[in-house]
Parts: C-alpha cells; sequence; structure tokens
C-alpha cells in the first residue's frame, strides 16, 4: 500500500466515523424532549463557535472586574434606549455609509 492508497483510506475511514457520529446525533436530537433542545443548540453552537480565532481570545480574556464609572453607565443605558427605541443602523446601512 502506499502512502497515497493509506492515506485515502484513513481519510475515508474518517468520514465514516463522522458520518456515523452524525447520524448519531441527528437521532439524538430528534429523541429530545423540546426542553432539551436549547441547551443542546447552545452547546453546539459553543463547539462550532470555537474556531472562531476572536471569539477564542474572547474566552481567554481576564474577566473586567472594574468598577463601572457612572460616565460608562450612561453609556451603557443610552446604547441600550437606543436599541430599545430602535433607533440604531444595520450593518448594512453602515458599510453603505462609510464603505466596504
Amino acid at each position: 500500500m502506499t502512502a497515497t492508497t493509506a492515506g485515502r483510506a484513513t481519510m475515508e475511514a474518517k468520514g465514516k466515523d463522522a458520518a456515523s457520529r452524525r447520524e448519531r446525533l441527528r437521532r439524538l436530537v430528534d429523541d429530545m424532549h423540546e426542553g432539551e433542545l436549547e441547551a443542546v443548540e447552545t452547546f453546539a453552537e459553543f463547539v462550532h463557535e470555537r474556531g472562531d480565532p476572536i471569539l477564542r481570545k474572547l474566552m481567554k480574556a481576564p474577566i473586567d472586574d472594574e468598577p463601572v464609572t457612572p460616565e460608562e453607565a450612561a453609556a451603557i443605558r443610552e446604547g441600550l434606549d437606543a436599541l430599545e427605541s430602535g433607533d440604531v443602523y444595520t450593518f448594512e446601512e453602515v458599510k453603505r455609509e462609510f464603505g466596504d
């Protein structure tokens, strides 16, 4: 068996393993109660997004334990109020305004 053939066989075996895992996961999800699905979905999103380098950096960042200043609290409140009132811009609007 050549190295190329051995590599191809290993990839095929991994592909079959992945396919059987996916099928098993589908069966498990299909058998879950509605209340369990939210937890599984949250975990699956976490696992999926772990590959995002920015998210990995954020997850490793130290907890910000500095107290919030009155100015920061006011800015946060202002942003939340704008969000609640719909006084916000979509990402597409910002791109049009400032370019790609």
